[in-house]
C-alpha cells in the first residue's frame, strides 16, 4: 500500500461514485450529491487536499482536508459554541493555522492491516511539513478513535453531534 498527494480528479470520481453505491458506505456519514460537488470544487483548486492509499495502482482508499479555524469549519459555516470552545481548548488557544481531516475512507477488504496506523504516520508529517500548527479530526468509527488515542492526539466529545473531537498539535510556537 502506497498513499499519494492527489490523483486524476476523473478517476477519484468514478472511485468515489462507485463508493456510493457499495454496501459498505450506504447509510454511513459520506457520499451525497452536495458533498460530492463540494469536494470537486475544493480538490480542482487544490489537489494537495486529496491523498489516496493505492495498492497494484487500484484506490483502495482516501483521505480530505482543508484549512481551518476554532471559528469557521469553512468560509462562511460558523462553528456553534460548543465546537469553539472544544477546539480552543484542545488546539492551546490558537485560532488559525489548522488543518481538518475532513474524510478518511478504507474499502473494507483492507481493513485490519495497519494501513490507518501508517496513513496518520503519514499525514502527520506531510502537515507538519506544510508548516501548520494543529490537525483536527472529528470521529465515530472505533478504529479511528483507537489510533488517535494510541498516538497521543487531546480528544474532547461534541455531544451535541455525537462525535468524537480529536487534536494533535505540530507546534509548540
Amino acid at each position: 500500500m502506497r498513499i499519494t498527494v492527489g490523483c486524476d480528479l476523473g478517476e477519484f470520481k468514478r472511485y468515489y461514485k462507485k463508493l456510493a453505491l457499495d454496501k459498505e458506505w450506504q447509510g454511513t456519514f459520506g457520499f451525497t450529491e452536495e458533498r460530492d460537488t463540494s469536494w470537486e470544487r475544493v480538490l480542482a483548486k487544490n489537489p494537495s487536499q486529496l491523498l489516496v492509499w493505492r495498492k497494484n495502482d487500484e484506490i483502495i482508499g482516501h483521505a480530505i482536508w482543508h484549512e481551518t479555524s476554532t471559528d469557521e469549519h469553512r468560509e462562511g459555516d460558523p462553528r456553534d459554541r460548543e465546537d469553539r470552545e472544544i477546539l480552543r481548548k484542545l488546539c492551546g488557544g490558537k485560532k488559525d493555522n489548522i488543518v481538518e481531516l475532513h474524510e478518511i475512507w478504507l474499502r473494507k477488504e483492507h481493513r485490519g492491516r495497519g494501513y490507518g496506523k501508517k496513513f496518520f504516520a503519514f499525514f502527520e508529517d506531510f502537515i507538519r511539513n506544510k508548516g501548520y500548527d494543529s490537525i483536527v479530526y472529528y470521529a465515530d468509527h472505533p478504529a479511528a478513535i483507537s489510533i488517535c488515542r494510541k498516538r497521543g492526539w487531546k480528544e474532547d466529545f461534541l455531544a451535541n453531534e455525537k462525535w468524537h473531537v480529536f487534536c494533535l498539535l505540530l507546534s509548540t510556537d
